[in-house]
């Protein structure tokens, strides 16, 4: 009797010791993850919103002002109307991308699932832009952009549409979404990728039935493979709203720092990098206190729009 007691015993303590060395093992695991984490997003967001209640000349504002930076960028008209500019801005550029690059994408992933010849081929020639830098994308579109002797505007008279040629980056009418309409060109090819992820990943048993029960590829698309794909959707969207707020190289390669005509590219992004380092001309002094304001809005911005997705998402599951 006592021996077997004695071996529970040490069954027991085996098996605590086993569960204990498991966790350790994931602590040990998870702790470069969390040391990259706070190094490199939770210290500086906490810093940024600690810098946004001081204000001073240069990269270190040491005078302590409280709430007085959010005060005047929504009191003092000349900051006022320059942060409420680029908002609306940002939110065109965000727009752009929801309603072309995204539903390209919808368009080239469906594409891409149908057995078509060449489709490796079209893959790579969809998602080749991705892997270059924004900045040269930006560069090499201003030069085919050129209003004088661009190759936009030469093909057009080429072929006869000489009315339709256009300063397209200096018109400040047009040049938001033609800056916007260049991007989505670099980045279609991300949504595209998650899009087809998520139709491949529909059990083809479920497609099959549909068909057997007479549904069209049409029906079958919109009342199967659509509704299946609407996580992957609501990822794609809020990847998109977070990409695009804090979007900046495209509109600095292609319209400079001020947003170019007359701050009408102008978006977050440009805003804050000419608040907080590069200074407004003509003054031409950075304020970080201000610029740290500019980011914590952004950021707030950012976290109630992926906290309503979460609140959605969770609540169709619910449902569902």
């Amino acid at each position: 009797m006592d021996i077997s007691i004695k071996q529970e015993e040490k069954r027991v303590i085996s098996r605590t010791s086993y569960q204990t060395r498991r966790r350790l093992t994931w602590v040990i695991f998870m702790l470069p993850a969390i040391a990259v984490y706070v190094a490199f997003m939770a210290f500086p967001l906490f810093n940024s919103m600690r810098l946004s209640l001081y204000t001073g000349q240069g990269l270190t504002p040491e005078r302590f002002v409280g709430f007085d930076n959010y005060v005047r960028l929504f009191t003092n008209p000349l900051w006022r109307d320059a942060w409420l500019n680029a908002f609306g801005n940002t939110w065109v550029f965000f727009a752009v991308h929801m309603l072309v690059q995204n539903t390209l994408g919808l368009l080239f992933a469906v594409l891409l699932t149908q057995n078509i010849r060449g489709r490796s081929i079209y893959q790579v020639i969809i998602f080749a832009p991705v892997t270059l830098s924004t900045l040269v994308i930006g560069f090499l579109w201003r030069l085919l952009l050129n209003p004088q002797w661009g190759a936009v505007n030469y093909t057009l008279e080429a072929i006869g549409l000489e009315s339709l040629t256009r300063p397209w980056l200096g018109d400040p009418s047009i040049a938001l979404i033609v800056i916007s309409l260049v991007s989505c060109w670099q980045w279609v090819g991300l949504p595209t990728m998650m899009f087809m992820a998520g139709l491949l990943g529909i059990p083809d048993e479920v497609i099959e039935a549909a068909y057997v029960d007479g549904a069209s590829s049409w029906q079958t698309f919109w009342r199967i493979k659509f509704p299946l794909l609407l996580p992957v959707i609501g990822i794609v969207a809020v990847l998109t709203f977070v990409n695009n707020f804090n979007a900046f190289d495209i509109i600095f390669a292609m319209a400079g720092s001020r947003g170019e005509p007359g701050y009408s590219t102008d978006i977050l992004g440009t805003f804050f990098y000419r608040t907080a380092i590069a200074g407004e001309h003509p003054v031409a002094r950075p304020d970080m206190g201000m610029g740290a304001a500019v980011a914590t809005i952004t950021f707030l911005v950012l976290m109630v729009g992926v906290s309503l997705w979460l609140f959605f998402s969770r609540r169709r599951e619910v449902e569902l």
